[in-house]
């Protein structure tokens, strides 16, 4: 265990959300939330002013309308985020080369490896503070929450006690003085369910599970787990920050608003989708030879196929007659909710030739057109731009109109207009 309070843990305060309400001078303050603005969607964040309402990640947009329904309820801009991350990362490399980005908003960094040296308190807050000072300014005004421990553990549950734009600094030996008021929840690994069983056990607190043996929790949660718990419980964290998490696959998946029937409508959805999936392997120089595709039913089951190919691929043609293929082997005769296309096994090469001619005799016109409302052409939130107005972003789509607010984070909020949906002088702007 590390002597010295020498891992940091940054956390992009409501990151999707705060670069909407960055680059969108009308939403600042108001609720925003991020996600499937359809009834059958999910929220991936939301602003703190969304969440005084009661709106939470991974709620139904249905719910979350219900309790917040003069939110700003936007479908997502991931380049704008995927820049706002890579600027965020790029600072941090400054500081350390031991990175360990967990996801685009959150990140560890190893002070020690920096070549830091001076561990006192006073030392570190002002380090910290410099540090979120930067990623502000650098950012357009994101803001970050950060924790410091001797542990990935500590520093991770630093960063949480006083979001947002908070800084908590665990200096060592007092891991488990913070540590035995908090629920067992605190803990990674321990979700709804672990945390019932706990429950059912009489251990509610951190301090509850420190009393327990490690056999008892062994016996109670299996060995791998029981063991992690008993350890955690005792602020036992060895892991090092390891600088590169390759990405274990590339996927993309839809919800849709009605249940899918036509099949052949879902063969067209999976060669869409295995084109964006193929572009994105593509764009960052990477291949598979895993194929999958992931099919959720009418009644809410859901289905996995998948094969591997002899050699990795890019190519949208191949990864597209191999998602069909898989999709004929399944019933889908009920209906389909959901439907989605990933690639795994990825390497940096790839074997040009492979699937050939065949890949090649299979043009994509045979299959029907996508309806307009599934390729979703306008959708809230979408940075678009007008030959008069210039940039804005659509507030509001359907039934043949599209609004849009004329702003950006530059210009101050602006004035909202309305057009045909197909107005030649209204173009997406693509990033």
């Amino acid at each position: 265990m590390r002597q010295d309070a020498s891992i940091l843990h940054l956390d992009l305060d409501a990151f999707y959300a705060s670069v909407e309400q960055r680059d969108k001078p009308s939403l600042r303050g108001k609720p925003v939330i991020v996600g499937g603005t359809g009834g059958r969607g999910v929220v991936a964040t939301c602003s703190y002013e969304a969440r005084a309402f009661g709106v939470r990640s991974a709620m139904s947009t249905r719910e979350a309308r219900a309790r917040c329904p003069h939110a700003a309820f936007l479908g997502g801009r991931f380049p704008a985020y995927g820049e706002a991350s890579r600027v965020v990362m790029g600072l941090l490399r400054e500081v350390s080369p031991l990175v360990e980005p967990l996801s685009l908003d959150e990140a560890f960094v190893d002070l020690a490896a920096g070549g830091l040296t001076d561990f006192s308190l006073e030392a570190l807050t002002e380090f910290a503070e410099d540090l979120r000072a930067r990623v502000s300014e650098a950012t357009g005004g994101l803001t970050a929450s950060v924790g410091i421990g001797t542990s990935k553990f500590m520093a991770k549950v630093a960063s949480d006690l006083q979001k947002p734009d908070g800084l908590v600094i665990v200096e060592p030996g007092r891991e488990q003085q913070l540590l035995r008021p908090m629920a067992v929840k605190v803990i990674p690994g321990v979700g709804p369910a672990t945390a019932e069983r706990l429950r059912r056990a009489g251990i509610h607190s951190v301090a509850d599970l420190e009393q327990r043996s490690e056999e008892e929790l062994v016996l109670e949660l299996g060995q791998s787990h029981g063991s992690g718990l008993w350890r955690l419980a005792r602020a036992l964290d060895d892991r090092p920050v390891v600088a590169e998490r390759e990405a274990k696959s590339v996927s993309v998946e839809g919800t849709y608003e009605d249940d899918l029937t036509d099949r052949r409508l879902m063969e067209a959805l999976l060669t869409r989708q295995a084109s964006s999936v193929a572009g994105r392997l593509t764009k960052h120089g990477l291949s598979g030879r895993t194929i999958s595709i992931k099919v959720r039913l009418h009644d809410f089951t859901t289905l996995s196929r998948s094969t591997t190919l002899p050699s990795p691929t890019d190519s949208a043609a191949a990864i597209a007659r191999v998602a069909r293929a898989l999709l004929a082997d399944l019933d889908t005769s009920g209906g389909v909710r959901l439907l989605g296309v990933g690639v795994s096994g990825l390497a940096d090469w790839v074997q040009d030739d492979l699937f050939g001619a065949v890949a090649e005799a299979e043009p994509e016109e045979e299959l029907p057109e996508v309806p307009s409302r599934m390729r979703a052409q306008w959708w809230p939130g979408q940075d678009v731009e007008h030959a008069e107005m210039g940039r804005g972003w659509v507030w509001g789509a359907g039934r043949g109109v599209v609004t849009v607010r004329f702003e950006t984070a530059e210009t101050g909020p602006g004035p909202v207009r309305s057009y045909p949906a197909d107005d030649p002088d209204l173009s997406p702007v693509v990033s």
